[in-house]
């Protein structure tokens, strides 16, 4: 008589053993119907599943994360039985869950195209009409390898030989169509329906370019038609805010063959760029930092001190000369040691704090690069303090405030603290993790922060703290660090003179709060959809004539507005004035000032906002006190709490 404990604390015993299907029929109709799979103590399993002891029972519904996640698998194998009804020749290989949604890879030389992906998905259609049974079986080794292969499915052969001796080796069937899968599923394909086949790409088999090239196809699947269609909506808001795209329209940057993953900047895209940079250098100076620069090439002897070269140098360039060897810095912090132990340092020079927008170069795959999002030349808001163990928390804590004012000024407000944790590839033992590890724990939780913890994702060094912002869109994006280091400044010799006058190793934080500017100023096009705040635009202000006899006054205009420090510019095209507002409006231009011969005559001007407000004529010292305040960068005051002689 197993009794089963459900989520709510209640308990239901059954006279013999029973199904998860059966419980959900025994809790009520309404779950029995929207019942998926079930946890049992824990571990997902098909609603078949029989329980023979006592158990934690929790049936799953498509309202479940789990429940989708089912879902999206059952859909792979969906997409699978379909391809293989259109295309018997083709072999299956792998078809995983990602992130909203799957894909499939399957041999087949002919290879499919995007006008492939309706016939298949009206074919998953026919499917999920059939309602066909999803049934679990358990082979032995020898007898699933026999299966496959005598189907043709040399790849899926392959996969169970690799499975470990004495796993289950377990397989689904839902009409004529058989998988090798752990599972669990729906227990059949009419709980399916809400999906989307999205593009095909091809991939190498098992992710190895030596292997045979795949033809991948990737779809999407939601809970029910609703969510779908939200979904859908969401990545064409995506596709028109893609910032290749409106680096393109606006004239930011470009990216081409002979330097790939370098970008260059057109002029607007450049200014844009240096405007993060002052802001991000306003910050340094308020948060109490000295900026440095280092060089770009150093010897391979100091990445080998700093034991970058045994855990980083597959991402690293290497450069020769004179019968030495450099590598190409991909990150800053081993210059940063050098300039800490150019002099002997006290404990009252701590905590020092070192900023630099470091040029560095990363060795990413090909296949890898993404605009400006994923690029091997980039530029960091970079930054190191040293010092005693007893002001981590301060130092901490100081970062944290800075940081999310940043964000605020950028415009993000959903921004999220995890702490990644050690990772397996790492430099020390354990002791020494468990004392960086629970001192950032400490720090945060003096700051009244709540985090959740990421094991495995920590740097090579060390453990760190990650912001994740939350875009317009939705879409989470891993944004600034701060990273506790007890080891690098060991290695590479850092030491200062402590009150008893002893030379122990300082600690190093690693902080940076955009990360790689290229990638910050790509989030920050989409997040904003090219309409950048004003204090952020290129162009803050066009400035426009009707006809011929007002270029002057335009001319002035501008003038007196460039002067006033407001980057603006004049259109003094022979063109129509409806023209030269619509050529604006593409551009994203926060402010228009058109000029015709009243406005001329009375010294004023028609004020046009973004988004096509009209706020009518005004008179010019009016129009620039307006500008002005639209305008002005964000305001950053230094930290009190890190500059104690402001106080």
């Amino acid at each position: 008589m197993p009794e089963i404990r459900l989520p709510d604390g209640s308990t239901k015993r059954f006279p013999a053993p029973v199904t998860a299907a059966e419980i959900a029929a025994a809790l009520g109709a309404g779950l029995q119907r929207a019942a998926l799979a079930a946890e049992i103590d824990g571990r997902p399993v098909d609603l078949s599943h029989r329980i023979e002891h006592d158990a934690a029972v929790r049936i799953l519904t498509r309202r479940d994360p789990e429940g989708l996640e089912i879902i999206r698998h059952s859909t792979a194998h969906l997409l699978a039985q379909a391809v293989k009804r259109l295309y018997p020749a083709a072999q299956v290989t792998i078809g995983p869950v990602i992130e909203d949604g799957f894909y499939y890879d399957f041999h087949y030389p002919p290879g499919f195209n995007q006008d492939d992906l309706a016939a298949l998905e009206a074919e998953m259609q026919r499917l999920v009409k059939a309602a066909l049974p999803v049934e679990r079986e358990v082979l032995g080794r020898d007898d699933a390898v026999r299966l496959f292969r005598d189907l043709g499915e040399n790849y899926k052969a392959e996969i169970i030989t690799a499975i470990p001796t004495g796993e289950a080796i377990s397989l689904y069937r839902q009409g004529e169509f058989v998988d090798l899968c752990r599972g669990p599923h729906v227990p059949d394909t009419g709980r399916l329906g809400a999906f989307k086949l999205m593009r095909v790409a091809g991939a190498y088999w098992r992710g190895d370019s030596r292997n045979e090239m795949l033809q991948r196809i990737y779809g999407t699947a939601f809970a029910d038609k609703k969510a779908l269609t939200e979904h859908l909506e969401r990545l064409a808001e995506a596709e028109k805010r893609d910032h290749r795209r409106l680096g393109r329209q606006l004239d930011l940057f470009h990216m081409q063959e002979e330097a790939p993953g370098m970008v260059f900047w057109h002029p607007p895209g450049w200014t844009l760029w240096r405007l993060v940079e002052q802001f991000m250098r306003r910050v340094y100076r308020a948060g109490g930092y000295q900026e440095v620069r280092c060089p770009q090439i150093l010897d391979v002897s100091l990445w080998r001190r700093s034991g970058h070269w045994d855990n980083y140098q597959e991402n690293m360039f290497f450069t020769q000369s004179e019968n030495r060897e450099y590598a190409v810095k991909p990150m800053n912090c081993p210059g940063h040691v050098q300039i800490y132990n150019h002099t002997l340092r006290s404990y009252r020079e701590l905590p020092l704090r070192y900023g630099e927008f470091g040029s560095c170069h990363r060795n990413e795959p090909s296949g890898a690069l993404h605009g400006l999002m994923r690029v091997r030349a980039f530029t960091q808001d970079d930054g190191h303090i040293f010092c005693m163990p007893e002001q981590i928390a301060s130092e901490v804590a100081a970062f944290h405030r800075q940081a999310i004012a940043v964000y605020a000024a950028f415009g993000f407000a959903d921004v999220a603290v995890k702490l990644a944790l050690r990772p397996e590839k790492r430099l020390g033992d354990d002791a020494v993790w468990d004392k960086a590890e629970q001192a950032l724990r400490e720090a945060l939780a003096g700051c009244g922060v709540s985090c959740e913890e990421l094991p495995g994702e920590g740097a090579f060094y060390g453990p760190k703290i990650e912001y994740h912002l939350r875009d317009s869109l939705g879409r989470p994006w891993q944004l600034g660090t701060m990273q506790v280091d007890f080891m690098m400044p060991d290695r590479l010799g850092a030491a200062y003179v402590a009150e008893d006058n002893t030379r122990p190793v300082p600690v190093m934080l690693h902080r940076a709060i955009v990360g790689s500017m290229e990638r910050f100023i790509g989030i920050l096009i989409e997040h904003h959809g090219g309409d950048l705040p004003a204090w952020l635009a290129p162009c803050q202000v066009r400035v426009m004539n009707i006809t011929d006899s007002q270029a002057d006054y335009v001319r002035e205009v501008v003038a007196d507005l460039r002067a006033r420090g407001m980057r603006a510019a004049a259109d003094l095209r022979n063109e129509k004035i409806g023209y030269k507002i619509r050529e604006a409006a593409l551009a994203r231009i926060p402010w228009l000032l058109i000029a015709g011969e009243r406005e001329k005559a009375h010294g004023d001007v028609a004020v046009r906002r973004r988004g096509g407000q009209d706020l009518g004529a005004m008179p010019f010292a009016e129009c620039t006190a307006l500008l002005a305040a639209e305008c002005a960068a964000p305001s950053f005051e230094p930290d009190q709490e890190s500059h104690p002689s402001l106080q």
